[in-house]
């Protein structure tokens, strides 16, 4: 028990809370408020305004040329002619186009929203969101409001250039994917039907079946069990790049195999596809024509890297699990007098992916 003359106690029923610290727990955070408008330039001057405006309209002018010059660019700089010089100029002066409509038109928005859209502070107070009719009110109340600041509505030159410019900017991707596609000529009469193009290769009957690259015909003595092979049409490695090899190539390459001839399941008709348990696929997936070079010798199936699609290659190179719809087409295959292994054919059904539409 304490004494009644402590000093102690007699501290504690004396002791009164300060005034400041008082203030310091109970007083909410002043609220700074927003600070001065400062008028920029264009707001103070009309003329200032007016240059504002022209520089705005000009760069989104300019980047119209841009795009412009970039469908030109490619008409001047055909890449078909397969010449370095002209790829590069393709490269070059197309780039230099894009890049010039999407800079002009970043640029031209930036300056707008700098100098001519309103700068004024405000102080939007929050509230709970309800879907009533006055919100809906408000929200167009919001938007009319917007338009009226930034000018979209009022300043017609601004917003026609703008809007020009960016349709405009779209049309060198538009010409230049279009470019993507063959055109038909007189002297390539199926050149822009994908089906015509994917159901010939360069394969026909006795054609060797050849390394890739070096186009070294393949003995079928040579080929052992087990064994994954990359082949190519012999007269395809004495084609130049400029006479079409990439084209012949992503057509007619093949993945040459061999599995004891007890594994294989053939039907009827295609019991004479194989040699002595060596068979040949399509290397080109199915699925959207990715390579599929991926064998796997103790399952037998081949694997495309790109989304997974696998081949069972004992049974007609059906398709086991992907997105692959259907099986890889299969090169008819014998050996010559000389013991070399030759198509029989082409194949009998078109190459690649299955989305081409087909007769």
């Amino acid at each position: 028990m304490a004494h009644e003359d402590d000093p102690l106690e007699h501290e504690r029923a004396s002791w009164k809370p300060s005034p400041g610290l008082a203030v310091a727990v109970t007083d909410p955070v002043r609220n700074p408020e927003l600070p001065p408008h400062r008028e920029r330039v264009t707001d103070q001057d009309p003329a200032a305004m007016k240059r504002a405006v022209r520089t705005v309209y000009t760069l989104f002018y300019l980047s119209i040329a841009g795009s412009i010059w970039a469908i030109a660019a490619y008409m001047l700089f055909p890449i078909e002619s397969g010449r370095i010089v002209d790829i590069r100029a393709n490269n070059l002066f197309i780039g230099l186009g894009i890049a010039l409509a999407l800079l002009a038109i970043g640029l031209g928005g930036i300056h707008w929203s700098k100098a001519i859209m309103s700068d004024k502070e405000f102080t939007e107070p929050r509230h709970a969101t309800r879907g009533r009719d006055t919100t809906r009110a408000a929200a167009i109340q919001a938007f009319a409001d917007a338009n009226e600041e930034s000018g979209f509505g009022r300043r017609v030159l601004i917003r026609n250039s703008m809007i020009a410019a960016i349709v405009a900017s779209v049309a060198p991707g538009i010409v230049l994917f279009r470019g993507l596609a063959p055109q038909n000529t007189p002297d390539h009469p199926h050149a822009g039907d994908p089906v015509y193009l994917l159901s010939h290769t360069m394969w026909k009957e006795g054609m060797r079946l050849a390394h890739d690259p070096s186009g070294e015909p393949i003995r079928a003595a040579d080929v052992t069990l087990g064994s994954a092979v990359h082949v190519i049409p012999e007269e395809l490695a004495e084609l130049s790049h400029s006479d079409g090899y990439l084209e012949e190539k992503a057509k007619a390459i093949v993945l040459l195999m061999r599995l004891l001839p007890e594994d294989l399941i053939e039907s009827e008709e295609k019991k004479d596809w194989s040699y002595d348990g060596i068979v040949a696929y399509s290397k080109v997936c199915t699925h959207v024509g990715c390579p599929v070079a991926l064998y796997e010798q103790q399952t037998h199936h081949l694997l495309c890297p790109c989304h997974q699609s696998q081949f069972d290659v004992t049974d007609a190179a059906k398709v086991i699990f992907g997105p692959a719809a259907r099986p890889l087409p299969q090169l008819p295959i014998t050996v010559d007098a000389d013991g070399y292994l030759v198509a029989q054919r082409d194949f009998e059904e078109p190459v690649g992916p299955s989305f081409w539409e087909r007769h």
